[in-house]
């Protein structure tokens, strides 16, 4: 099947793509520079004759229906046999601390988070109560409460409306999950790795 045109810059990206190949390393084997390699992908300059000679024998080993433009990248294919349990059981166990950690912080922005959830429903009847009778406090201390009271609704609407302390939150929660689907990858992984040395014995 005849091979349909390609231009030269593409042909040198198409290269360099199929074989794995950064433009220095291409450059070393065209016997050119790096940068003339970016310039001929970038479309500023041309290969010569004596470039593109040297390009032929690469490029004549592309697949004939080589697309024009990059292909994308292809479906990763994990190397054959057992990986080694050692790295993946010391992965495993700093997934499993770091989570942890993560969850705990997130268990303390959660019980603080809901300790002012349980003020903002209580302080409303608080502050609409009528106070003490005047022969078991004063004026002063009757005054005092009600700030106290004030301070601390104020307080409860502040950390429940925290944009940073939001962000925080989510921010763990997202680093815990990531975590977590890691520790279960590699839990599967070595279970898979424990079965297969199991069956070869």
């Amino acid at each position: 099947m005849p091979r349909k045109s390609i231009s030269s810059t593409t042909l040198v990206a198409q290269v360099r793509k199929h074989f794995g190949l950064d433009q220095q390393e291409l450059a070393d084997y065209l016997g050119i520079s790096r940068p003339y390699v970016a310039d001929i992908e970038a479309g500023r300059r041309v290969l010569t004759g004596r470039v593109l000679l040297r390009l032929n024998p690469l490029a004549a080993l592309l697949p004939a229906d080589a697309p024009a433009r990059p292909a994308p990248p292809t479906p990763e294919v994990p190397p054959p046999g057992t990986p080694a349990a050692g790295l993946l059981t010391e992965r495993l166990r700093a997934c499993q601390h770091q989570a942890g950690k993560l969850r705990q912080e997130l268990e303390k922005l959660a019980a603080t988070h809901a300790q002012a959830r349980r003020w903002q429903q209580v302080l409303p009847g608080l502050l609409a109560a009528p106070g003490l009778p005047a022969v078991l406090t004063t004026p002063a201390e009757t005054t005092r409460t009600r700030q106290w009271l004030l301070e601390r609704q104020q307080q409860a609407h502040a950390t429940l409306h925290d944009a940073d302390d939001t962000a925080r939150y989510h921010l763990l929660r997202l680093r815990a999950e990531a975590l977590e689907m890691e520790a279960a990858g590699l839990a599967e992984l070595l279970s898979a790795g424990a079965a297969a040395n199991r069956s070869s014995r």
